[in-house]
């Protein structure tokens, strides 16, 4: 008899251009075109556009307030849910979670998906702000007869999320996947010019400013260089004026949020990572498997894959100066840069979103078997 696949639903608030968007969008459709599963991607924004024959935009909200009465409307999620009836239901980014406490999913497992540290999830004793007063009425209300398993993308999303939950949830460390063959590259730019690339959110972490000044020292240095930015976000006015004061807007791209980031990566020739914090850092590993250089300031997911010398370079200190040197060296020496360069191929692969779906479906599956036609004791890691 042939085993029944398994029904997935994987929900997001929606499909910008973030990591955890572009991990979802991979798994589903490799899923969806192998036909491993029967699987939905689920988005709740307003004026989200359909892309992928497994997507459905399904407007929903949960406003949550303390002291007034909540603005909630999921009726048509609710009705989703009923109608589907997942196995599995794969949360992302706490929107997700904060609407899902208002659905009723009790015949389905639960994952939560930690792309980060979640604020919301830190366990205090006392809140010191009306932000985290906010953030421990919303665990509190998430935890509640809470027994979902977590999946953690980094060693240190791992140990927050062992140091801050409740002993019963079961933990997971499953690092982050790309489509490798989507990015690999064989043949790289020569470094006539330093074409260096940054992909990120114009926000405080990831640091750009960091970026402009390390461009603004190549340059000064007398070496033909240019910087892109791929991403959007409230301080990308400030990064702009930025490079206008260092008289740098010939030289440095700002190209906004784009569909292919596969292409730009392609035309550079070195990545520059500049986040003061990384939960994981998908596109240092799409920039290694399209064949790029990855010089990066540590961010502390970053650390668990990037191994100064062998694939790629990670500082702790933000010295524009350590960073100037290493990148010149990396143009100049082409024997370094050829190791690098294979060696972060090598890495890259090792993530290929196959393998990653592997040990999903396979942590599905067993979570399904045990629940529903087995044994309850089970290790949390």
């Amino acid at each position: 008899m042939q085993e029944e696949k398994l029904k997935i639903v994987h929900i997001i608030p929606n499909l910008r251009k973030g990591g955890a968007e572009r991990l979802v969008q991979d798994v589903c459709n490799y899923i969806f075109q192998n036909q491993l599963a029967h699987i939905k991607l689920v988005t709740f924004h307003k004026n989200v556009n359909v892309k992928f024959p497994f997507h459905v935009n399904i407007p929903s909200q949960f406003d949550l307030s303390i002291t007034k009465k909540s603005k909630v409307d999921i009726i048509e999620l609710q009705k989703f849910i009923e109608n589907f009836k997942p196995d599995i239901i794969h949360s992302h980014l706490w929107e997700s979670e904060m609407l899902l406490t208002n659905i009723k999913h009790e015949d389905c497992i639960r994952f939560t998906h930690l792309h980060d540290n979640m604020v919301q999830l830190k366990n205090r004793l006392l809140p010191n702000s009306k932000i985290e007063l906010t953030n421990m009425y919303e665990r509190r209300l998430f935890l509640k007869n809470n027994n979902n398993h977590f999946i953690c993308i980094a060693k240190d999303s791992f140990e927050f999320a062992l140091k801050n939950l409740p002993k019963k949830n079961k933990i997971h460390l499953i690092p982050n996947a790309i489509d490798y063959q989507k990015f690999y590259c064989s043949e790289k730019l020569e470094f006539k010019e330093i074409k260096m690339i940054n992909i990120g959110s114009f926000v405080a972490k990831k640091n750009q400013t960091f970026a402009v000044h390390i461009l603004k020292q190549i340059i000064d240095k007398d070496y033909a260089a240019s910087l892109t930015f791929l991403g959007d976000g409230y301080m990308k006015n400030k990064i702009e004026n930025l490079a206008e004061k260092l008289d740098l807007k010939q030289n440095i791209n700002f190209l906004g949020n784009v569909e292919n980031v596969e292409k730009y990566l392609k035309e550079s020739n070195l990545y520059l990572h500049t986040a003061t914090y990384e939960p994981f850092g998908l596109a240092l590993i799409e920039a290694m498997a399209s064949g790029l250089p990855v010089i990066s300031l540590n961010g502390k997911g970053n650390s668990d894959f990037i191994q100064n010398g062998k694939n790629g370079f990670i500082f702790k200190k933000q010295d524009p100066e350590i960073f100037v040197e290493k990148i010149i060296e990396i143009s100049k020496n082409e024997k370094l840069c050829k190791k690098i360069v294979k060696g972060g191929q090598a890495t890259a692969k090792n993530y290929d979103i196959k393998n990653y779906i592997k040990k999903l479906l396979e942590l599905y599956s067993n979570e399904k078997s045990i629940i529903f036609s087995g044994p309850q004791n089970k290790s949390n890691v």
